[in-house]
């Protein structure tokens, strides 16, 4: 075979692998684009999830943010289906959650649980659906703390504890929890659910003491739930979708946008296997202290 035949050759079998490269880029850069919404020529709803305990408010954030920047994606469905969480970001959510309401709209659609932190962040949308036997409302705060002194003492371990002040170690599981440290603490139960009832008022447009009569850490079904306006509406998930196109004047049925995948930070992962075991049982009783809006 003839050098010039084997460069001929040789330069065919690159031009190919070439074209088989950009090919594939060309296929994963539509792909991912499709994904997020990029390429989604239609008006589309947005889908948010929020499952399982709100331990973190990161990722719901960016979430709702990528979708109010996409101009293709007219509105969100907010899928809930959480016993709620931690304190603060419950009330990032809800707080990201009330910026959204004012520029697009944004409907709740609740799961089997959407209750304490889960309704705390489902409050200021523009429109609430329930299941007739969705689990809601428990509008309430609860702070748990362990004592293990007996232990301690049973197996012969003295506790030492050096501090700035009479509460610095309120909550402590290795000494008697006083009188001065029980109304320390209920000021400041009392104070986060007082803000949880001006949370829901403000966000459901209900008068304040309507709010606090019911603001006793109850559950109500998602039909009890409407009857007392904390809900909209009772229908499913594809009733919010549906309803959410309507609101954004999209015709027909709405296209669902999904999120952009997060990225796996393995390092993350580590750190959320951490924050399961601190607000667990094991963490409370190592001294572990957490305003929760959390349903038992």
């Amino acid at each position: 075979m003839s050098k010039k035949v084997m460069l001929v050759i040789a330069g065919s079998a690159l031009f190919l692998i070439g074209l088989f490269t950009v090919s594939v880029f060309i296929a994963k850069a539509l792909l991912g684009g499709a994904a997020d919404g990029k390429f989604v020529d239609r008006q589309g709803i947005g889908l948010v999830e929020v499952k399982g305990m709100i331990l973190d408010s990161k990722e719901t954030v960016r979430q709702l943010r990528h979708f109010l920047k996409k101009d293709n994606v007219k509105a969100v469905v907010l899928r809930v289906d959480s016993p709620g969480g931690v304190v603060a970001p419950s009330q990032e959510i809800c707080e990201e959650v009330r910026k959204f309401a004012a520029k697009k709209k944004i409907v709740v659609s609740m799961g089997s649980l959407a209750a304490s932190g889960g309704y705390y962040i489902s409050a200021p949308a523009t429109l609430i659906y329930a299941n007739p036997g969705t689990i809601t409302a428990s509008i309430g705060v609860i702070l748990k703390l362990s004592n293990i002194e007996a232990l301690i003492d049973k197996i012969g371990i003295k506790a030492y504890t050096l501090k700035t002040g009479k509460y610095k170690d309120s909550g402590s599981p290795v000494r008697q929890f006083s009188e001065e440290d029980r109304a320390m603490l209920q000021a400041v139960i009392d104070n986060t659910h007082e803000q949880f009832v001006q949370a829901v008022a403000v966000g459901r447009k209900l008068p304040v003491a309507e709010v606090r009569k019911i603001a006793d850490g109850r559950i109500l079904t998602g039909e009890q739930a409407k009857t007392l306006k904390l809900v909209d509406r009772l229908g499913t998930l594809q009733d919010a979708i549906e309803e959410a196109g309507r609101l954004a004047g999209i015709k027909g049925e709405p296209e669902v946008v999904l999120p952009p995948k997060k990225k796996v930070n393995y390092l993350d992962l580590l750190a959320e296997g951490a924050e399961s075991t601190f607000n667990g049982p094991l963490g409370r009783a190592a001294g572990g202290m957490r305003l929760m809006y959390e349903a038992e």
